[in-house]
């Protein structure tokens, strides 16, 4: 019998390197010393700029790659300290991954982009106040995450952040959480999201992006502050208040917006199979869930039209209002296949659910009080009290209690992230006598000073 032996040569191209035995801790003070150290970095460097301000006259080329255990980290020696302004800023090449942007103010005119090819890179700790239009950071690289940055202060056209990826596809895995989306004044009419996560050629790519733990505040530069153009995301566990913008899917099928926290905002959709489920949603006026019109009955692959709302399951939220709490937007292809069960829905007058007529829902296990029901419901009062972070919850002896109705398996957890159990309780809120209970996002748990 013959045996056969790899060389051992060759063995040992397989093996990825690590990085050097002792990774390099490079200061720099100034651009260019920065770029010198950048075009030298090995995985596990870190390089650090110097507190000051810094005007880019010509690119910073990130062109060398960390790896998975050793990233090349550039960075602000101290957070917030290193500014840069001017008409450049960094640019990752195609190809670099696994580095680290991380600590520092963008006062500039140049937008910054993470392109396709690039993967596995990361931005954190950043803060973007530009003095340009259009969209501020771009991403297209795949697993990308995006976190604890500070996105403000703009009255242009344009978004903060936007996701894209390969021309007629999305970018993958990318992961955006724990930032602070604060003060979009845009006064058009369209054009001024705070994420934008594809676009309309996009919306039959499987993006599986996953948007959760943000804050937005004053986000009124459209009536979109997320707006979903691709397919297969999650939004989840995001707080937004004072803000005329919504949680849109306005393009694409198959997402998740889950147990966000909503004060004055809302949630509205287009497309099939989307499941929106233990989200609390509190709007002073109407309209605070939204079935989007249909212009057609399903949208072609590059269609800017609105697509009917098909096959879309609605469970499990809390929702508080005036008139219309849950509302419609018509069109000439009215919800098709949907489902409205066991949600909690408030009002103070008119009728609480008002879908077009046509629309094919099935509802079961509603509670409707506070106005005339609109659909086959229980309309009693839910017995809800507001807790020390104004949040309305279930309270001992409330109807809500143990009587769900259904199968609903992507409710499962509720919004403070509690396993239900048994019977599940009608509402965001299953209730228990103690534990821990979740409270909105304050500025504290998120951007470039957060945990």
């Amino acid at each position: 019998m013959r045996l056969f032996f790899v060389p051992l040569v060759a063995a040992a191209l397989l093996v990825v390197p690590g990085p050097a035995a002792s990774a390099a801790q490079v200061r720099v003070t100034s651009l260019a010393a920065l770029q010198s150290a950048m075009d030298k970095a090995n995985p596990g460097d870190t390089i650090v700029l110097a507190d000051g301000s810094y005007s880019a006259g010509s690119t910073l080329s990130i062109k060398r790659s960390g790896s998975s255990s050793a990233p090349v980290t550039i960075a602000a020696e101290h957070s917030g300290q290193a500014t840069i302004t001017g008409s450049k800023t960094f640019a990752f090449a195609s190809g670099v991954s696994n580095v680290v942007l991380r600590g520092f103010k963008f006062r500039g005119s140049a937008r910054l982009s993470v392109p396709a090819g690039a993967s596995n890179n990361r931005l954190t700790r950043n803060d973007f106040q530009l003095t340009t239009d259009g969209n501020w950071v771009t991403v297209s690289g795949d697993d990308t995450v995006v976190d604890r940055n500070v996105f403000q202060n703009r009255t242009s056209e344009g978004v903060f952040l936007q996701i894209l990826g390969p021309s007629g596809a999305m970018a993958k895995r990318v992961h955006v959480h724990h930032n602070y989306f604060f003060n979009h004044q845009f006064t058009g009419t369209n054009g001024g999201e705070s994420i934008r996560l594809g676009l309309s050629d996009r919306q039959s790519s499987t993006a599986n992006a996953l948007i959760e733990n943000n804050l937005f505040e004053k986000a009124d530069g459209d009536s979109e502050a997320i707006s979903v153009k691709s397919s297969d995301n999650v939004v989840r566990y995001n707080t937004i208040r004072d803000s005329k913008g919504y949680i849109v899917l306005r393009h694409g099928n198959r997402s998740t917006v889950e147990g966000n926290v909503l004060f004055g905002s809302g949630i509205r959709f287009h497309g099939n199979d989307h499941k929106i489920v233990n989200n609390y949603v509190a709007n002073s006026g109407d309209r605070a869930i939204v079935f989007g019109s249909g212009d057609e009955a399903d949208s072609g692959p590059t269609s800017k039209l609105h697509d009917r709302p098909d096959r879309v399951t609605v469970a499990y939220n809390t929702v508080l209002g005036s008139s219309s709490v849950i509302d419609g937007d018509g069109g000439d292809f009215k919800p098709k296949d949907c489902v409205v069960a066991d949600n909690i829905v408030k009002g103070t007058s008119g009728t609480l659910v008002t879908l077009p007529g046509g629309s094919v829902v099935k509802y079961e296990g509603n509670i409707t009080f506070g106005g005339a029901a609109g659909i086959p419901s229980r309309n009693v009062d839910p017995k809800l009290v507001k807790d020390a972070a104004g949040l309305y919850r279930l309270a001992s002896g409330s109807p809500a209690i143990d009587t769900g109705v259904g199968s609903y398996p992507a409710a499962a957890k509720d919004f403070d992230l509690q396993a239900r159990s048994g019977t599940f309780d009608v509402g965001a809120d299953e209730y228990f006598a103690s534990g821990t209970t979740r409270v909105p996002l304050t500025k504290a748990d998120v951007g470039p000073t957060a945990p």
